[in-house]
Order: C-alpha cells, then structure tokens, then sequence
C-alpha cells in the first residue's frame, strides 16, 4: 500500500462473498483481484522456429518465444500477434489456439497460439536482445526462460500439419517451475 488513508485497505470477505477482499472502509468499493492473462505464439518460418533473448527481467537472457501480459481492449489473439512485433519485429498470421495454461501458483492464465511467420524478417524489439530462428536441434533447451515455451515448442512440433485446436493437460506439480 502507498500509505493513502483512503481506498481498499481493509481485507474482509464481502458480504454474499466467499474469499477475502480489499474492501474501502468509506464506500464500500471491492476490489478484485483476478488472474492476469498471458498471450503469445510459437511462431515458425519453414522448419525454424522463432525464439527471443529477454532483455529484462524475469529470467534476462533466457530464451522464451514472443508473449505477454493481454492489453485492455484487444483479443488474446491480437495481443498475441502484437507480442510477436513489440518482441521480434516479425509479422505473422495466426493459425489458431495451441494451448491454454493455467498456473494458480503465479495467478496467470497462459493463451498460446501457433503462428506462421509471413517472411523470415525478425530482429529485436524493446525487451529482447536477440532473437533467432532455430531449428529443432538447435533451440537452446537449456537456456529457455520458462517450462510452458518447451510444453508449447513440444505440442506445436506434435501438430505439425494438422488444423484446430488440440487441448493438452499439464499436470500441477509440473507448474513448479514457473
């Protein structure tokens, strides 16, 4: 809290609530904290696949595919593809949902979508310091930023070729890492 006498500052269920709240003790106002929604692509050009070297932190220098917090007033699946140029500069065109993740831990919900690159051009944007095109053999297991862009590089590479999405479950312990 900033110190402001004023505002959600008391913590209390509400009442025909269920969980604790911040509640303004002057008005009555609730605020809800929800989950924050993370949008992105595994995005591919030919056999490669588009990988970024974060600039900032969490996790600077590890390798990650494009994706972010969504914006207000945007789709999942246009914050995914503005992720994709703040991010790696390339311009894609969605082919649709990959994966949906949910991670209670971090209170994030993760919309992956799979992505064709419409030319080979990428280079960094504002939060990456470098971004490659990789090869299967070549993407830096060792060096991803998070477990979901192996989970995410993993199914898009077992859907090569086919179309829709194909819903996957990650068991919760496997979160741990995120």
């Amino acid at each position: 809290m900033t110190g402001d006498p004023f505002g959600p500052r008391i913590r209390k269920i509400p009442a025909g609530d269920d969980r604790a709240r911040l509640v303004c003790a002057e008005c009555g106002f609730i605020l809800y904290e929800n989950p924050k929604v993370i949008v992105g692509a595994i995005c591919t050009w030919e056999e490669r696949y588009l990988l970024c070297r974060r600039a900032i932190e969490p996790r600077r220098s590890y390798w990650t595919m494009p994706a972010g917090y969504m914006e207000l007033h945007e789709t999942t699946q246009q914050g995914a593809v503005r992720e994709v140029w703040e991010e790696a500069r390339a311009k894609v065109e969605v082919d649709g949902l990959l994966a949906i993740y949910d991670i209670p831990r971090i209170s994030q919900v993760h919309m992956i979508y799979r992505a064709r690159m419409l030319s080979p051009d990428c280079e960094p944007g504002p939060e990456s310091e470098e971004v490659g095109l990789f090869r299967w053999e070549e993407i830096p297991w060792d060096h991803l930023a998070y477990p979901n862009v192996a989970w995410s590089l993993h199914h898009e590479r077992e859907l090569k070729g086919q179309t829709g999405f194909a819903p996957r479950g990650v068991p919760a312990d496997a979160m741990v890492g995120l």
